[in-house]
């Protein structure tokens, strides 16, 4: 049985290991992720690391690409300072990412190991946030049955 693997999106891959190598200094920015939106563009962001807790590239990522009106993300990578490589979301950022984007593809592995995996395989069995969410045709008016 051969099973395929959806296409690596190396620009995306260099995109993030760029960021990383000039833009990640210290111990506040150690990780950068770059995510291609459904337009084509390509949106990057580093981590905000603090001592309470501070937000992984991937979720940065989320509010940088809402502010550039980029609400469709397909594929998101994050790659990590000194040459670190490839490095998978964490369980937070797994469910974050599988909350707003549930279609969204992760590249995950490294070197010839590399490959796009969808979100929910890194979330197997979880709940979903916006499942208790109501379409707006599902809300009938107060007082209507």
């Amino acid at each position: 049985m051969t099973t395929q693997t959806p296409h690596v999106d190396h620009e995306l891959i260099q995109a993030a290991a760029h960021v990383a190598r000039t833009r990640c200094r210290g111990d506040n920015h150690t990780m950068a992720a770059a995510a291609r939106a459904q337009d084509g563009r390509i949106v990057t962001a580093v981590n905000a690391y603090h001592f309470t807790g501070g937000p992984c590239a991937e979720l940065v990522l989320i509010g940088t690409a809402a502010a550039q009106g980029a609400y469709d993300l397909e594929t998101i990578v994050a790659v990590g300072d000194r040459d670190r490589g490839v490095v998978p979301p964490c369980g937070r950022c797994r469910q974050v990412l599988l909350d707003y984007f549930p279609a969204l593809g992760v590249i995950v592995g490294a070197g010839d190991s590399l490959r796009t995996v969808p979100i929910g395989d890194l979330l197997p069995e979880s709940y979903i946030w916006s499942d208790h969410q109501l379409d707006d045709e599902e809300i009938a008016p107060p007082g209507t049955s």
